[in-house]
């Protein structure tokens, strides 16, 4: 899976104290949620769509707790198709580990934030950006270097 994150200059969200404004916003910049975007299903709002709803109410409300894909599914009344959209948006941001769960004496794959708490998976984050960084520094020295030498 490739690494992929929106990265906008903004000020920090320190100011507000809503934790569902304060993640609606954050998810929105970093590009879980689409710019505009519109929630769909009867939900009447960014808060209570299924993207929202799978970060905060199963991953960041229980983040020590892997989660299969059909019971987010059953209990948000969502495809597994739409679930595993979601989770691979999450999985992108490299917020998301697998870990395998018995469920009914059965091994399945789960997911949960990685190390079970949030600002600790956002260090996994902050390294894949430094290291895409990193590679469009030496991509543009290249061209530079690629453009003097055609004088």
């Amino acid at each position: 899976m490739t690494f992929e994150i929106n990265i906008v200059s903004s000020t920090p969200l320190t100011p507000l104290t809503d934790v569902d404004e304060v993640l609606s916003i954050f998810l929105s910049q970093i590009g879980y949620l689409p710019p505009g975007y519109i929630p769909r299903n009867r939900a009447e709002s960014i808060e209570r769509s299924i993207p929202f709803r799978i970060f905060k109410d199963y991953f960041l409300t229980h983040p020590e707790r892997s989660w299969l894909v059909e019971e987010i599914a059953a209990d948000l009344s969502a495809t597994k198709a739409t679930v595993y959209r979601h989770i691979n948006k999450l999985k992108s941001l490299d917020i998301l580990e697998e870990s395998f769960v018995e469920r009914n004496g059965k091994q399945k794959k789960g997911y949960r934030i990685r190390y079970g708490n949030l600002s600790k998976a956002w260090n996994f984050t902050e390294s894949n950006v430094q290291v895409a960084m990193e590679s469009y520094r030496k991509t543009v020295d290249h061209i530079q270097r690629l453009l003097e030498g055609r004088k």
